[in-house]
């Protein structure tokens, strides 16, 4: 999306738009954040590529089911990005002692609203689009019992003809992608930390299991062959 400002004849409306990365010229400088609990906090980088459009920046943290998250202070809220600048969030997670044994996910928000000139708009009804960027943020405890770098490697499986189950053994969350069953691609899916997921299977579907993960760079590992349990 190269333009986020649009003129029509309807009456002004905010519209937002759910992205992952870019957001016309705004992009977080990563594609999940990993907070370290012994650092105290964490950062995350705002771009603005953009050569002359300065965007309105606000961000917050939700959990799981969408809600904002007041155990986090995220520095500075509410900024302007100017064009061709980078800006850096400094995430502080002040609630209550989260789980020692595992990670605990919740998502980053970026809200990148462009701005207007109101001379070019005057007397003209115009619809503004602002775009979300929604990322994961990993709380990963100290001490934990395995490195994140080969965890994907102790994911196990068991296919029921009607669902695929994974079970992970890992304190880590394991997002894993372009996942074959017999061939047959799945849904790509998170499965959190010592626990379970079961994806379901179009039916009659078996055969060698294939998967990759994403790693903390937001890069994905090499193929692997599934493990049944």
């Amino acid at each position: 999306m190269k333009k986020l400002l649009f003129f029509i004849p309807l009456t002004l409306w905010s519209v937002f738009l759910f992205h992952s990365a870019v957001a016309g010229g705004i992009a977080p400088g990563a594609t999940r954040v990993i907070y370290y609990e012994e650092d105290k906090q964490a950062s995350l980088s705002v771009t603005n590529t953009d050569s002359h459009e300065r965007y309105l920046i606000q961000a917050w943290v939700e959990d799981t089911s969408g809600q904002r998250v007041r155990d986090f202070i995220v520095t500075p809220p509410l900024f302007t990005a100017s064009p061709k600048s980078e800006n850096s969030l400094r995430i502080m997670y002040t609630g209550k002692p989260l789980p020692k044994d595992r990670e605990t996910v919740f998502w980053m928000n970026v809200k990148a609203i462009p701005a207007i000139n109101k001379e070019a708009i005057k007397d003209k009804n115009t619809l503004q689009l602002a775009v979300l960027s929604r990322i994961k943020l990993f709380m990963r405890p100290e001490g934990l019992n395995m490195g994140e770098v080969e965890s994907y490697k102790k994911l196990r499986f068991h296919n029921d003809g009607k669902q695929l189950t994974v079970f992970n053994p890992t304190p880590y969350y394991q997002s894993m992608v372009n996942i074959t069953v017999g061939g047959n691609k799945l849904k790509n899916s998170m499965v959190p930390p010592l626990g379970k997921l079961d994806i379901p299977l179009p039916a009659g579907t078996s055969g060698e299991i294939r998967f990759q993960s994403v790693n903390d760079y937001g890069a994905v590992t090499p193929q692997q062959k599934g493990v049944f349990k």
